[in-house]
């Protein structure tokens, strides 16, 4: 007989108790955010919804370093960080940023100019040629606006919808 209990013995019996191990301290990044992908034209299945519209916004990016030649269409937004030499048509807004150059017509529903445009723009609701920006070709918009400092060469239609043809033939 012994005068201790059997340590062993004891834990036969009883239910295994439950491993708990700490969960990883979360990480923090030193590292820069990475630009956003350039990306295509959602799928119709994936395209945002009025609701979510001003959430969400899907950019492409021809970036700083960049010097292409082509054609851009499509329904997402255009950002040009570098240099295009082609037509945009887009459905959504197009930036030209201070130090890009696009040459080439352009159609978008929004078209802000930091930097400088050699081409017609066609059938835009809003242009914006910001202070730092440089137009060379003629304009068809619904509202334009023009800062200080800002250079352009070429006509401006703006402020027609179609609905002065009608008076003017009566």
């Amino acid at each position: 007989m012994s005068m201790w209990k059997d340590p062993l013995s004891s834990k036969k019996d009883a239910p295994p108790a439950p491993v708990i191990e700490p969960s990883p301290p979360p990480v923090a990044s030193a590292e820069p955010v990475a630009p956003t992908p350039l990306t295509s034209a959602p799928s119709p299945a994936s395209a945002p919804t009025a609701q979510s519209a001003g959430r969400e916004r899907k950019e492409s990016l021809i970036a700083l370093d960049l010097t292409i030649e082509g054609k851009i269409e499509g329904s997402g937004h255009v950002r040009i960080a570098g240099r295009f030499k082609g037509d945009v048509n887009v459905q959504g807004d197009l930036t030209i940023e201070h130090g890009a150059k696009l040459s080439g017509g352009v159609k978008a529903s929004k078209i802000t100019i930091a930097g400088e445009l050699e081409g017609n723009i066609e059938a835009a609701k809003h242009v914006e040629l910001l202070a730092s920006g440089a137009l060379t070709g003629d304009v068809k918009c619904g509202t334009m606006t023009v800062a200080a400092g800002a250079r352009m060469r070429g006509q401006a239609d703006f402020g027609w919808d179609g609905s002065e043809k009608q008076h003017d033939a009566a």
